[in-house]
């Protein structure tokens, strides 16, 4: 039912994911980033309060493979899920239990992780994984959302995607992109990529308005005579 990449900036520190799924608003219910902590992907039969705890478990101090130790061994349920971790060092960690559905599978690369379940292929997310480090100078929202794009060209899940999201943490308690599509009947990958491509000029102008609007650019809008 998803496919998703989970992928931190060897430059930058930010880390972020980005997801698709033929269920509705699948952002909202797997993907979770913390800033300076990590990004957990719950799927498959999803257990959101897994994405909360992965990312308690490393701001205590756990890296990614304890942080997944800690949910398999205290977590109900767990074969039906599937977990993807990211920690703030890039290391990554990853379990898929014995009732994750369909074809799936999970590769990994530098800082980046990627997989799924229901595939139209296994090699699914290695092609996501290979998009993801082709290019590692490009900003991190494009480099998640390339490797999701490659996925689905890949075959991505075996029936039709309608929702989609993009996530990612830089140094501050909110996330420095959160964008999703939580239903379309078609393409929900392109209207993510549209979103990105409106948000990304101001993107930063956003983050200065947060935190001294003296210094942020005008709004743009009607009414705004700065």
């Amino acid at each position: 039912m998803t496919f998703s990449v989970l992928g931190r900036c060897g430059r930058t520190g930010q880390m972020g994911m980005a997801i698709s799924s033929s269920s509705p608003a699948v952002a909202a219910r797997c993907a979770w980033a913390e800033a300076g902590v990590g990004v957990v992907a719950t799927q498959n039969i999803t257990d959101p309060a897994l994405g909360a705890k992965g990312l308690a478990a490393m701001a205590g101090g756990a890296d990614a493979g304890q942080a997944l130790a800690q949910l398999v061994a205290s977590a109900p349920f767990i074969d039906y899920r599937q977990l993807l971790l990211l920690d703030a060092s890039g290391r990554t960690a990853q379990f898929s239990g014995t009732q994750t559905l369909g074809t799936h599978a999970v590769a990994e690369g530098e800082q980046v992780i990627c997989g799924g379940n229901m595939l139209a292929s296994p090699m699914v997310p290695a092609a996501m994984v290979a998009a993801f480090e082709a290019d590692p100078d490009l900003l991190l929202p494009e480099r998640l959302l390339r490797a999701l794009e490659a996925g689905l060209a890949a075959g991505g899940e075996a029936g039709p995607v309608h929702s989609a999201g993009l996530l990612v943490v830089d140094q501050d308690c909110w996330p420095l992109v959160e964008l999703r599509v939580d239903w379309q009947d078609d393409a929900p990958l392109a209207a993510l990529r549209k979103a990105w491509q409106i948000y990304q000029p101001q993107m930063n102008d956003y983050v200065m308005r947060a935190k001294d609007p003296r210094q942020a650019p005008g709004y743009g809008v009607p009414g705004d005579d700065r």
